[in-house]
């Protein structure tokens, strides 16, 4: 398994910096302090991911690496780069994976592109994230731009939808589901 640090170590824009620079203050407590959600979110995303002992598969956007440590028990390695900028030849994975980051990327279907440009033909994509559907990540995701800690883009199911479509993804899907009475999320697929 390749990792994609999506966040970190390259140069990047001034929106990119800032979410690199916030994470790595908060990366040593981060886990802790979120563990009811980083747990819910990276079991959600294990239990839609069908992941076969030979696929290869790249985590953009692995953060403080919730779901790498679980994905290398059984797809062992890592690298880095950009979501917009993959550092991969075209067609080189099974399934690429993102969870919890999409709401940080600013070009959307540029990332989306990207990913698909390296998935092989056949290749899925999966990716968990907030979901603007759910009162709780619209509170949360405009109290963040507000307070200027953050320039995020929380997605409804639909507009979703729609950034794969446009990206060039067929057989394109969106669950949303509850991990708590208040929040929830939303994990989209799609095939390249």
């Amino acid at each position: 398994m390749h990792s994609m640090r999506a966040l970190e170590r390259r140069p990047g824009g001034p929106a990119e910096q800032e979410v690199v620079a916030k994470y790595a203050r908060l990366a040593p407590e981060y886990d802790a302090r979120w563990s009811f959600y980083v747990e819910a979110t990276t079991r959600e995303t294990l239990a839609r991911l069908g992941l076969r002992p030979t696929d290869r598969v790249l985590d953009v956007g692995c953060g403080t690496g919730a779901l790498l440590r679980r994905l290398s028990a059984t797809h062992p390695a890592a690298r880095e780069g950009w979501a917009e900028r993959l550092p991969f030849a075209e067609e080189q994975f099974d399934v690429v994976v993102s969870c919890n980051m999409f709401h940080y990327i600013q070009r959307p279907v540029e990332a989306l592109r990207e990913m698909r440009r390296v998935l092989r033909p056949g290749g899925r994509l999966i990716v968990t994230d907030w979901c603007d559907d759910y009162l709780a990540c619209r509170v949360c995701s405009w109290y963040l731009r507000l307070s200027g800690s953050a320039r995020i883009k929380v997605h409804r199911r639909q507009e979703c939808l729609r950034l794969l479509q446009e990206a060039g993804y067929r057989e394109v899907d969106a669950e949303r589901y509850r991990i708590s009475w208040l929040w929830g999320l939303m994990t989209a697929k799609g095939t390249r």
